[in-house]
Protein backbone atom coordinates (compact mmCIF):
# COMPACT_ATOMS: atom_id res chain seq x y z
CA UNK A 1 0.00 0.00 0.00
CA UNK A 2 1.36 3.13 -1.14
CA UNK A 3 0.98 6.18 1.88
CA UNK A 4 0.42 9.42 0.08
CA UNK A 5 1.38 12.60 2.28
CA UNK A 6 -0.52 15.86 1.40
CA UNK A 7 1.24 19.32 1.59
CA UNK A 8 -0.98 22.28 2.39
CA UNK A 9 0.48 25.97 0.91
CA UNK A 10 1.66 26.67 4.33
CA UNK A 11 3.82 23.05 4.74
CA UNK A 12 5.05 23.35 1.53
CA UNK A 13 6.19 26.89 1.92
CA UNK A 14 8.25 25.56 5.29
CA UNK A 15 9.01 22.28 3.55
CA UNK A 16 10.76 24.33 0.60
CA UNK A 17 12.48 26.86 3.29
CA UNK A 18 13.81 23.87 4.93
CA UNK A 19 15.59 22.78 1.31
CA UNK A 20 16.92 26.36 1.48
CA UNK A 21 18.77 26.49 4.71
CA UNK A 22 19.64 22.59 5.00
CA UNK A 23 22.78 23.25 2.95
CA UNK A 24 23.66 26.71 4.39
CA UNK A 25 23.30 24.62 8.03
CA UNK A 26 25.24 22.00 6.58
CA UNK A 27 28.35 24.29 5.07
CA UNK A 28 28.48 25.72 8.46
CA UNK A 29 28.75 22.65 10.68
CA UNK A 30 31.32 21.45 8.26
CA UNK A 31 33.40 24.59 8.58
CA UNK A 32 33.15 23.90 12.25
CA UNK A 33 33.38 20.82 12.54
CA UNK A 34 37.25 20.07 11.40
CA UNK A 35 39.01 19.90 14.51
CA UNK A 36 41.74 23.01 13.71
CA UNK A 37 39.21 25.35 12.95
CA UNK A 38 37.20 23.90 16.69
CA UNK A 39 40.08 24.70 18.07
CA UNK A 40 40.49 28.24 16.76
CA UNK A 41 37.05 29.20 17.18
CA UNK A 42 37.11 27.79 20.91
CA UNK A 43 40.51 30.03 21.55
CA UNK A 44 38.00 33.12 20.72
CA UNK A 45 35.28 32.04 23.31
CA UNK A 46 36.30 34.83 25.61
CA UNK A 47 35.41 37.53 23.47
CA UNK A 48 39.40 38.22 22.70
CA UNK A 49 40.66 39.18 19.69
CA UNK A 50 43.75 36.84 18.26
CA UNK A 51 46.20 37.00 15.44
CA UNK A 52 46.78 34.58 12.84
CA UNK A 53 50.20 33.50 14.67
CA UNK A 54 48.28 32.77 17.78
CA UNK A 55 45.49 30.97 16.17
CA UNK A 56 47.52 28.72 14.23
CA UNK A 57 49.54 27.84 17.48
CA UNK A 58 46.59 27.13 19.38
CA UNK A 59 44.82 24.83 16.91
CA UNK A 60 48.60 23.37 16.10
CA UNK A 61 48.84 23.86 12.04
CA UNK A 62 51.61 25.33 10.54
CA UNK A 63 50.71 29.61 9.67
CA UNK A 64 49.73 28.84 5.93
CA UNK A 65 47.17 26.32 6.69
CA UNK A 66 45.94 28.43 9.68
CA UNK A 67 45.60 31.69 6.86
CA UNK A 68 43.55 28.65 4.67
CA UNK A 69 41.24 28.00 7.60
CA UNK A 70 40.96 31.53 9.25
CA UNK A 71 39.55 32.98 5.35
CA UNK A 72 37.47 29.87 4.96
CA UNK A 73 35.55 30.98 8.70
CA UNK A 74 35.44 35.07 8.17
CA UNK A 75 34.01 34.13 4.26
CA UNK A 76 31.24 32.26 6.18
CA UNK A 77 30.31 35.23 8.67
CA UNK A 78 31.79 33.43 11.71
CA UNK A 79 34.82 35.55 12.19
CA UNK A 80 35.76 38.96 12.50
CA UNK A 81 38.80 40.64 11.03
CA UNK A 82 40.22 44.35 11.91
CA UNK A 83 43.96 45.46 10.44
CA UNK A 84 45.60 47.27 12.45
CA UNK A 85 48.90 47.78 10.86
CA UNK A 86 50.55 45.02 9.32
CA UNK A 87 48.96 42.60 11.83
CA UNK A 88 45.42 41.03 11.26
CA UNK A 89 43.21 40.32 14.44
CA UNK A 90 40.40 37.94 14.31
CA UNK A 91 37.39 38.02 16.66
CA UNK A 92 34.02 35.94 17.07
CA UNK A 93 31.30 37.76 14.38
CA UNK A 94 28.62 37.90 16.91
CA UNK A 95 27.03 36.41 20.28
CA UNK A 96 25.33 34.03 17.90
CA UNK A 97 28.79 32.69 17.05
CA UNK A 98 29.09 32.32 20.34
CA UNK A 99 25.91 30.59 21.59
CA UNK A 100 26.22 28.21 18.88
CA UNK A 101 29.84 27.52 19.97
CA UNK A 102 28.50 27.01 23.36
CA UNK A 103 25.51 25.15 22.56
CA UNK A 104 27.70 22.46 20.81
CA UNK A 105 29.70 22.16 23.41
CA UNK A 106 27.10 21.24 25.98
CA UNK A 107 25.83 18.93 22.94
CA UNK A 108 29.61 17.14 22.32
CA UNK A 109 29.51 17.05 26.64
CA UNK A 110 26.43 14.68 26.84
CA UNK A 111 27.22 12.58 24.05
CA UNK A 112 27.17 9.03 24.37
CA UNK A 113 28.98 7.33 27.09
CA UNK A 114 31.88 5.52 25.53
CA UNK A 115 32.51 9.17 23.33
CA UNK A 116 31.27 11.51 25.90
CA UNK A 117 34.63 13.96 27.71
CA UNK A 118 34.84 14.06 31.14
CA UNK A 119 35.34 17.57 32.25
CA UNK A 120 39.43 18.09 32.29
CA UNK A 121 38.94 22.14 32.18
CA UNK A 122 40.42 22.23 36.15
CA UNK A 123 38.37 23.73 38.83
CA UNK A 124 39.45 27.31 38.47
CA UNK A 125 38.01 26.91 34.96
CA UNK A 126 34.79 25.18 36.17
CA UNK A 127 34.15 27.43 38.63
CA UNK A 128 34.66 31.07 36.68
CA UNK A 129 35.65 31.79 33.12
CA UNK A 130 34.33 34.10 30.09
CA UNK A 131 31.83 32.90 27.80
CA UNK A 132 32.46 35.36 24.93
CA UNK A 133 31.37 38.44 27.29
CA UNK A 134 29.55 37.02 29.86
CA UNK A 135 30.11 35.27 32.35
CA UNK A 136 30.24 31.58 32.78
CA UNK A 137 30.65 28.41 35.33
CA UNK A 138 29.50 27.85 38.81
CA UNK A 139 30.42 31.33 40.11
CA UNK A 140 28.05 32.83 36.76
CA UNK A 141 25.36 29.78 37.73
CA UNK A 142 24.68 30.86 40.94
CA UNK A 143 24.42 34.55 40.29
CA UNK A 144 21.49 33.97 37.70
CA UNK A 145 20.01 31.38 40.18
CA UNK A 146 20.59 34.18 43.06
CA UNK A 147 18.41 36.88 40.74
CA UNK A 148 15.72 34.53 39.64
CA UNK A 149 15.51 33.61 43.16
CA UNK A 150 15.08 37.00 44.74
CA UNK A 151 12.57 37.83 41.72
CA UNK A 152 14.88 40.77 40.25
CA UNK A 153 15.24 38.77 36.96
CA UNK A 154 12.23 36.36 35.00
CA UNK A 155 13.77 34.03 32.69
CA UNK A 156 12.43 31.58 30.16
CA UNK A 157 14.15 29.29 27.81
CA UNK A 158 13.90 32.00 24.90
CA UNK A 159 14.87 35.57 26.94
CA UNK A 160 14.57 37.43 30.50
CA UNK A 161 13.15 40.67 31.25
CA UNK A 162 14.13 42.93 34.77
CA UNK A 163 11.72 43.26 37.07
CA UNK A 164 10.97 47.25 39.01
CA UNK A 165 12.97 45.36 42.25
CA UNK A 166 15.83 43.80 39.55
CA UNK A 167 15.94 47.54 38.05
CA UNK A 168 16.42 49.20 41.58
CA UNK A 169 18.85 46.01 42.65
CA UNK A 170 21.09 47.24 39.60
CA UNK A 171 20.70 50.79 40.10
CA UNK A 172 22.15 50.40 43.88
CA UNK A 173 25.10 48.23 43.03
CA UNK A 174 25.68 50.60 39.75
CA UNK A 175 25.45 48.99 36.88
CA UNK A 176 23.30 51.12 34.40
CA UNK A 177 21.44 48.87 32.15
CA UNK A 178 19.70 51.97 30.55
CA UNK A 179 22.71 52.60 28.30
CA UNK A 180 22.42 48.54 27.18
CA UNK A 181 22.70 48.40 22.97
CA UNK A 182 19.39 48.53 21.29
CA UNK A 183 20.87 45.81 18.52
CA UNK A 184 21.29 43.03 20.91
CA UNK A 185 19.22 40.78 23.13
CA UNK A 186 18.83 42.36 26.46
CA UNK A 187 18.64 39.31 28.67
CA UNK A 188 18.76 35.74 28.29
CA UNK A 189 19.79 32.51 29.49
CA UNK A 190 22.78 31.02 28.12
CA UNK A 191 23.44 26.85 28.87
CA UNK A 192 26.16 26.40 30.74
CA UNK A 193 28.95 23.52 29.72
CA UNK A 194 30.18 22.60 32.46
CA UNK A 195 27.16 23.00 34.90
CA UNK A 196 24.31 21.95 32.51
CA UNK A 197 22.48 24.83 34.11
CA UNK A 198 21.80 28.42 32.77
CA UNK A 199 23.60 31.61 33.67
CA UNK A 200 22.91 34.96 31.84
CA UNK A 201 24.11 36.25 28.99
CA UNK A 202 22.97 39.34 26.62
CA UNK A 203 23.54 42.90 27.77
CA UNK A 204 22.47 41.94 31.77
CA UNK A 205 25.15 38.92 31.49
CA UNK A 206 27.70 41.52 29.90
CA UNK A 207 27.00 44.29 32.43
CA UNK A 208 27.66 41.85 35.09
CA UNK A 209 31.23 40.63 33.70
CA UNK A 210 32.22 44.32 33.41
CA UNK A 211 31.36 45.83 36.69
CA UNK A 212 33.00 42.73 38.20
CA UNK A 213 36.42 43.32 36.00
CA UNK A 214 36.13 47.20 37.02
CA UNK A 215 35.53 46.43 40.49
CA UNK A 216 38.16 43.99 40.75
CA UNK A 217 35.63 41.23 41.89
CA UNK A 218 37.47 38.79 39.17
CA UNK A 219 40.81 39.14 36.96
CA UNK A 220 41.55 37.22 33.67
CA UNK A 221 43.81 34.26 33.79
CA UNK A 222 46.59 34.91 30.80
CA UNK A 223 46.16 32.91 27.54
CA UNK A 224 42.96 31.11 29.13
CA UNK A 225 39.04 31.81 29.84
CA UNK A 226 39.38 31.57 33.25
CA UNK A 227 38.58 33.73 35.42
CA UNK A 228 40.59 34.27 38.88
CA UNK A 229 38.11 35.23 42.23
CA UNK A 230 40.23 38.03 44.28
CA UNK A 231 39.54 38.60 47.90
CA UNK A 232 37.43 41.28 47.15
CA UNK A 233 35.29 39.03 45.01
CA UNK A 234 35.19 36.43 47.39
CA UNK A 235 33.90 39.06 49.91
CA UNK A 236 31.35 41.31 47.84
CA UNK A 237 29.60 38.08 45.77
CA UNK A 238 28.83 36.83 49.27
CA UNK A 239 27.50 40.55 50.21
CA UNK A 240 25.92 41.29 46.90
CA UNK A 241 24.50 37.68 45.76
CA UNK A 242 24.75 35.48 48.93
CA UNK A 243 27.48 33.11 47.36
CA UNK A 244 30.05 32.08 50.11
CA UNK A 245 32.42 29.17 50.48
CA UNK A 246 36.45 27.84 50.57
CA UNK A 247 38.72 27.71 47.66
CA UNK A 248 37.71 24.26 45.32
CA UNK A 249 40.21 21.64 45.33
CA UNK A 250 42.19 21.39 41.98
CA UNK A 251 40.77 18.19 41.28
CA UNK A 252 44.63 16.71 40.53
CA UNK A 253 46.39 16.26 43.95
CA UNK A 254 43.96 17.67 46.56
CA UNK A 255 45.44 21.08 46.93
CA UNK A 256 44.21 24.04 46.64
CA UNK A 257 44.17 26.14 43.61
CA UNK A 258 45.66 29.12 44.06
CA UNK A 259 47.93 31.76 42.40
CA UNK A 260 51.02 34.36 43.61
CA UNK A 261 49.83 37.42 45.07
CA UNK A 262 48.06 35.55 47.64
CA UNK A 263 44.87 36.01 45.16
CA UNK A 264 41.80 33.25 45.48
CA UNK A 265 41.68 31.35 42.64
CA UNK A 266 37.64 30.19 42.89
CA UNK A 267 35.48 30.00 45.74
CA UNK A 268 32.94 27.26 46.17
CA UNK A 269 29.28 28.07 46.07
CA UNK A 270 26.94 27.76 48.38
CA UNK A 271 23.49 28.81 48.76
CA UNK A 272 23.23 31.77 51.08
CA UNK A 273 20.46 34.63 51.98
CA UNK A 274 22.23 38.26 49.93
CA UNK A 275 23.17 40.70 52.15
CA UNK A 276 22.74 44.36 51.55
CA UNK A 277 25.06 46.91 50.76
Amino acid sequence: MTEVFVLGTASLSAYEKGMDTGPKIAQVAALIGDPARANMLSALMDGRTLTASELAYVSGVAPQTASGHLAKLSDAGLLALAKRGRRRYFRLASPHVARVLEGLMVVAQDGPARQRNLWRGGETLRHARTCYDHMAGRIAVAIADRLVQQSFILLDEDGGQLTDAGRSFFNELGVDLRLASKRRVFCRPCLDWSERRSHLAGAVGAAILDHALEHDWVEHVRDSRALVVTPVGVRELATTFGIEGAPPMDGHDGRVGSLSGGRVSAIAVESAPPGRR
